[in-house]
């Protein structure tokens, strides 16, 4: 059947849209297909008995704001010396989407106040040593020429480090080389509330459907090319199935599980590593208000780009706080709310070997998360110490946050490689898409909607309704903003209005 005719199924057992998955990437999907096709029946299902309880709360999410100003990770040195900032275009490009269709939705009423989930903190890279300071020289010579980061400041005065951040300097050695960039146009974002928003909205629609306490438990293509989805209520035991036109596997750790049980083709070979984190959460309310930043470093020598340290200022749920890490931990739960078997459950003949020759390949992550594993609270505090040298033990408290699966993926020359960023998996006739992976997700969750709706939507995608829509939500949508100084300045000024920040 026609993706164009789905909505024409008569059956009551029908629906156009099933979203499994009550997060940040299931809400971005539900809000475009709401704006896009009103009348089409969606239902919503959540094993936890409330959304966004996993990745996209704000406790569990790391990121919060990754548009790609100071994130080390996303700007390499090539082995030229020169830093490669492609990535990091990409990032800041598509946190820019999510900009603009955040503003349409404040200004639709959608989003009654943007302060809930947005706010202004400066974003700062800070590095020590000679070989760190000359990275970031020449990564700031880089970034600056590009219009995206015109705004952006570099010093390797101690003073004007200070400045920008007293915390981080208050203590240090003033013989250290130390260098930093700076740029005020960043921000924090709270992905859990903003996933909370976007349900709240959803729920109230006509045709559209939110169930708690609801878990899939399997996924079956019929004849006719609909997908038979089959859930129990975990309160009642009471079980039910659903037909759809389309399934969205957005559940996180737990989209694996499910995206085997469709056995699409172009599932096959995926496998995934659980991977947990930890924070030090600041509890001294005056360390707190001092500092006023992102302030990220660069990852050791040998360790993954998860592991890049920050001092972060972080406002969740209207409260300012601080904490630094990320910590790793591992588990082989898929999900914070998890089980142990998750891991074990995942392995099928078809990922065995990548995910064995992922893990030959990536022995210093195996080695890096025993070392983290094994680390004290006095081992964290010392690791502090180096982005805040008068840091107090009695100042902080450790605070677990949530479960991230890496992606693991068949590479017909490595047999498996991990991979750190995020995958849509869809099949051929656009019938299905899960979402694996990983950072930087939430704040390009709107980007990688896009594509996904672009992949398994084709025909509605072709038509003008579709598209005058999606202009009016994103101004930018099909232009590129990394080659339009000028649309670029008009939608920051527009979006920055009417979010209430720089």
């Amino acid at each position: 059947m026609s993706i164009l005719h789905r909505h024409e199924h008569k059956d009551e057992n029908y629906r156009d849209v099933v979203l499994i998955g009550a997060g940040i990437m299931s809400a971005t999907l539900g809000m475009f297909i709401k704006q896009l096709q009103p009348d089409w029946k969606i239902d919503i299902f959540e094993t936890l008995d409330a959304v966004a309880l996993e990745s996209s709360d704000a406790w569990n999410n790391a990121g919060t704001g990754h548009s790609a100003l100071c994130e080390l990770n996303y700007t390499p040195q090539k082995p030229d010396g020169s830093v490669d900032i492609s990535k990091a275009l990409h990032i800041t490009e598509s946190f820019e989407m999510s900009r603009q269709f955040w503003a349409w939705l404040v200004q639709q009423g959608i989003i009654p106040d943007p302060s809930d989930f947005i706010n202004s903190i400066p974003h700062m890279s800070f590095v020590w040593g000679d070989i760190n300071t000359d990275y970031l020289r020449t990564r700031y010579e880089a970034m600056k020429q590009h219009h995206f980061y015109s705004a952006m400041q570099f010093s390797e005065s101690f003073d004007q480090l200070q400045a920008w951040m007293p915390l981080v300097m208050e203590g240090r050695d003033k013989e250290q080389k130390v260098a930093a960039n700076y740029i005020d146009i960043g921000t924090d974002v709270n992905f859990g509330a903003l996933t909370r928003i976007y349900f709240n909205y959803l729920k109230h629609q006509e045709h559209t459907h939110l169930y708690l306490h609801h878990d899939v438990h399997d996924l079956h293509r019929e004849k006719d090319g609909h997908w038979r989805v089959s859930v129990t209520n975990s309160v009642t035991g009471g079980k039910k199935e659903l037909h759809a036109g389309f399934v969205f596997i957005g559940a996180g750790g737990g989209s694996l599980p499910l995206l085997e049980k469709s056995h699409i083709p172009e599932g096959k070979g995926f496998g995934g590593f659980p991977v947990s984190g930890q924070w030090l959460r600041c509890t001294n309310e005056e360390v707190i208000a001092r500092h006023h930043a992102k302030v990220y470093g660069k990852a050791a020598v040998g360790s993954p780009p998860m592991s890049v340290p920050h001092l972060d200022t972080r406002v969740i749920n209207g409260v300012t706080e601080l904490l630094f890490g990320p910590f790793a931990g591992f588990s082989t739960k898929f999900l914070k709310e998890g089980s142990l078997l998750d891991l074990p459950m995942s392995l099928r003949l078809s990922n065995v070997v990548p995910m064995v020759s992922a893990g030959l390949h990536n022995i210093p992550l195996t080695k890096y998360l025993i070392d983290q594993v094994r680390l004290s609270q006095e081992d964290r505090i010392n690791e502090l110490r180096e982005y805040f040298p008068e840091a107090k033990d009695d100042d902080w408290e450790l605070k677990v946050a949530g479960q991230r699966v890496q992606v693991i993926k068949k590479d017909e020359k490595e047999g498996g490689v991990l991979e750190f960023g995020t995958e849509v998996v869809s099949s051929a006739d656009g019938s299905i898409a899960a979402l694996l992976g990983a950072s930087p997700g939430a704040s390009t969750a709107v980007s990688i909607m896009l594509g996904l709706l672009q992949k398994c939507f084709k025909e509605k995608m072709a038509t003008t309704e579709w598209q005058n829509k999606l202009k009016e939500m994103i101004p930018s949508y099909g232009h590129d903003l990394s080659k339009d100084p000028a649309l670029t300045a008009q939608v920051r000024a527009h979006t920055a209005e009417v979010l209430g920040i720089k």
